[in-house]
């Protein structure tokens, strides 16, 4: 079992992001999702109590009931599963600072004893509000303790990733020593388990990009990343990652929990029928996808990804979907929070701001390339987004980056 320094874990995960390639981190609840995780090619591990929620068939959220002790759950879980199981990729503890049966300086040298590379701060009390938050708050359970707990494992030499929810907890991370800042979206959803209300992927983004702007200000080398709410595909991830600062991505329910769900449900049902023309079909429909109303949706999101350079319809898509244009349009905007059209846009301006940073091109050639052959077309929609032309936007801040 390879022991992890701090200062080796923040260069490892920054050569990545220096060479344009995201950060992953995988909430493991069982061995088994550490091991496939790692050699998938996860960038580290986290031993969260939900984890081990999650193996039984529950919600996320019975990590926050009192079914059993979360640190030494965690304990447990880390040392007997994902410690064994992995062998060149750091796992991180879920502490749960808020514990009043521990000390938490005690509590967090014996992490580093049992070769646990860093710590995060989960059970979250960020995900609690409301007159149960002040109830809590009054009995001097608070978020505070976490940012401490933070601080503690930093001064340790242990790796440390902060779940925050505003900029407010997020600006004490920093102080406390963070090396990842985390903007946690909520419970995942997705599933037969998911959270239910959620927030739209637009709004997540947004408080992300606000979030990440005071960080800059202040630390700009930090690594950022994100975690849970509507994030819970490769083409969500890509839509929170285009035109903004996020180095990563965390996750548990997405890498465990919805795919078990779906290929366990959908395989077991095959066997029962006993018939290899249902099994292979399937198969197939797993590879194409459920048709459930957040199928459509990333079928969408997925067609832009790989056509916006082209002329696209949403009647052509409808077509393609065989549904109506009024209601995949209707659709569209309840699950993603913004039209097809704004989404289209967004999408395409964020590619030619990529490109505009990465190669010399004429403004005509980066319109072209992104779906607006029409260069008026397209300053005049850049103007209308940014506030300024293109040729502007390149000189006052393209080059001064």
């Amino acid at each position: 079992m390879q022991f992890w320094e701090k200062e080796q874990i923040v260069k490892r995960l920054s050569k990545q992001i220096n060479m344009n390639r995201h950060i992953i981190g995988v909430a493991a609840g069982s061995g088994l999702t550490a091991k496939y995780a790692e050699e998938g090619g996860a960038d580290f591990i986290l031993s969260l109590s939900s984890g081990f929620f999650r193996q039984k068939g529950l919600s996320s959220l019975a990590a926050y009931l009192p079914f059993t002790n979360s640190n030494q759950t965690v304990m447990d879980l880390g040392m007997k599963e994902i410690l064994p199981r992995t062998q060149n990729i750091p796992v991180l503890f879920g502490l749960m600072a808020t514990d009043p049966s521990i000390n938490l300086e005690t509590f967090i040298k014996k992490i580093k004893e049992n070769r646990f590379a860093g710590v995060n701060n989960y059970s979250t009390i960020g995900l609690i509000n409301g007159k149960y938050r002040e109830a809590l708050e009054e009995q001097g359970i608070s978020y505070q303790q976490e940012v401490d707990s933070i601080h503690l494992a930093s001064k340790m030499g242990l790796f440390t990733v902060a779940f925050v929810f505003n900029e407010r907890q997020a600006m004490k991370m920093l102080h406390a020593g963070a090396d990842v800042i985390c903007v946690h979206f909520g419970l995942t959803s997705g599933g037969k388990l998911g959270a239910k209300q959620i927030q739209s992927l637009q709004s997540a983004k947004k408080l992300a990009d606000d979030i990440f702007q005071a960080v800059d200000e202040i630390k700009p080398n930090v690594i950022k990343m994100v975690y849970g709410g509507p994030v819970n595909k490769p083409v969500d991830v890509q839509f929170i990652y285009d035109g903004s600062r996020i180095n990563g991505y965390i996750g548990g329910s997405v890498f465990e929990r919805i795919p078990a769900e779906q290929v366990v449900l959908q395989v077991t049902e095959s066997f029962k029928q006993t018939n290899d023309a249902i099994y292979e079909e399937l198969i197939q429909k797993i590879l194409r996808g459920f048709r459930t109303s957040e199928d459509y949706i990333d079928f969408i999101t997925e067609y832009i990804g790989l056509h916006y350079k082209d002329n696209i319809e949403l009647n052509e898509i409808a077509e393609i979907l065989h549904i109506s244009r009024p209601y995949i349009s209707t659709l569209f905007k309840k699950h993603v929070g913004v039209s097809f059209t704004d989404y289209l846009i967004d999408f395409r301006l964020n590619r030619a701001l990529e490109i505009l940073k990465e190669k010399k091109l004429p403004l005509a050639m980066v319109a072209e390339l992104v779906g607006y052959p029409n260069y008026a077309q397209f300053s005049k929609i850049f103007k209308r987004r940014k506030g300024m032309a293109p040729s502007e936007y390149v000189k006052t801040y393209l080059k001064t980056n």
